[in-house]
């Protein structure tokens, strides 16, 4: 038998995981990346190095796939439909994946779906925000280029007119949305296959510093099952109508007065799904595998009562490597995950997870592995 090869556009952390989760099942991973020093590419042997904005050389990299996959948003719409019009399986399509490329786009197909969302609309120039902070009820408001923006970046906090005129310098629509007043920040991951099946993971707190996330923390404590449900339904109503093949990942805000607001979309494994690599049955990484493929998908349940995944980030401490005597040593349970990437300050360069009964105890274990790696702790 012949196993199929998937091929993944972009060579970042998220495609040298979902290479990972291939292995045990035999899958033959390409990997189109930029440069054999990113992630994936040095995990990955048949790597080829291109663009994946050059319609070439996305045609030479898909040509022996059996399916095309993404780790990012960030390969032209049209791009995807010229593979299409080859005959490659894209997945997710582009007529589903415009839908995390732009929030225009999504914003104005979330708003025809009936799917809850903060106010928002595309403004002109630094007056038109103004008069949408009028219609919402006063600034600040926020501001997002309506495509390109990841990890905080093309997003605004703006409290005036002046500086609503920092996101219109780049020559892109620019997106206005109210500012919600929200308790926390959520997130429902799903993953649905071609023929429709589908399959929701516990929902999840994600905690963020300066637009980044940190920690996640699986299920998200104090949430009620009615609400959780919500969310879940949520998600997988997104799927559904927008047709997304893989995993999807909605961003949700709880806000303080009891709703649940759609934040953004990922149609990608996601920072918020990596705590399933040791705390689910069956990882978001490996069914976002089965989806493409259109094999059956696998148990999203968890394993443990509490799983907390925290991010590594780059600081002044390069040496990580010799972190590991300490963190191995004081707990066992802790797992570590690291992306070969270059340290730098602020920079996703790992994570780690802890799984176990007591929150408490597993958020501060976390948190000092990960925090011990960083450098910012010494003991």
């Amino acid at each position: 038998m012949t196993y199929p090869i998937v091929g993944m556009v972009g060579g970042g952390q998220l495609a040298r995981m979902t290479h990972q989760a291939g292995i045990p099942l035999g899958i033959r991973f390409r990997l189109l990346a930029a440069s054999a020093d990113e992630s994936a590419a040095q995990a990955v042997a048949d790597t080829v190095l291109g663009d994946e904005k050059a319609l070439g050389d996305l045609r030479t990299f898909a040509q022996p796939c059996a399916v095309v996959t993404f780790d990012h948003e960030h390969v032209p719409t049209e791009h995807l439909r010229a593979l299409e019009a080859d005959g490659i399986a894209v997945r997710p399509g582009p007529d589903a994946l415009v839908h995390a490329q732009d929030k225009g786009v999504m914003r104005e197909r979330l708003a025809e779906i009936g799917i809850p969302c903060p106010r928002n609309r595309i403004v002109a120039d630094p007056a038109d925000v103004a008069a949408f902070a009028d219609e919402v009820g006063g600034w600040p408001v926020v501001l997002k280029t309506v495509r390109g923006g990841y990890d905080g970046k093309g997003v605004w906090v703006v409290g005036d007119t002046e500086a609503a005129a920092a996101p219109f310098r780049a020559g892109v629509p620019v997106l206005a949305e109210e500012k919600v007043d929200f308790a926390r920040e959520l997130a429902a991951n799903v993953v649905r296959s071609p023929h429709g099946q589908a399959v929701a993971y516990p929902v999840v707190e994600s905690i963020q510093e300066d637009g980044i996330c940190r920690e996640v923390i699986a299920p998200a404590p104090g949430l009620s099952e009615e609400r959780a449900v919500e969310a879940q339904r949520i998600a997988l109503k997104i799927a559904g109508e927008l047709d997304v093949t893989g995993h999807l990942a909605v961003e949700l805000f709880e806000t303080r007065d009891g709703r649940i607001l759609v934040n953004e979309l990922a149609m990608r494994p996601h920072n918020s799904g990596h705590w399933t690599i040791d705390g689910a049955v069956t990882s978001q990484f490996e069914n976002h595998l089965r989806a493409v493929l259109d094999l059956p998908l696998g148990d999203p349940r968890a394993r443990a009562k509490w799983t907390v995944m925290v991010n590594v980030l780059g600081g002044d401490y390069p040496d990580m490597y010799h972190a590991y005597l300490h963190v191995m040593a004081r707990d066992p349970g802790v797992k570590v995950h690291m992306y070969g990437k270059e340290v730098k300050p602020g920079r996703k360069v790992g994570h780690v997870t802890v799984c176990g009964d007591d929150l408490d105890d597993v958020r501060e274990r976390a948190n000092h592995a990960a925090d011990y790696l960083r450098g910012s702790i010494t003991e």
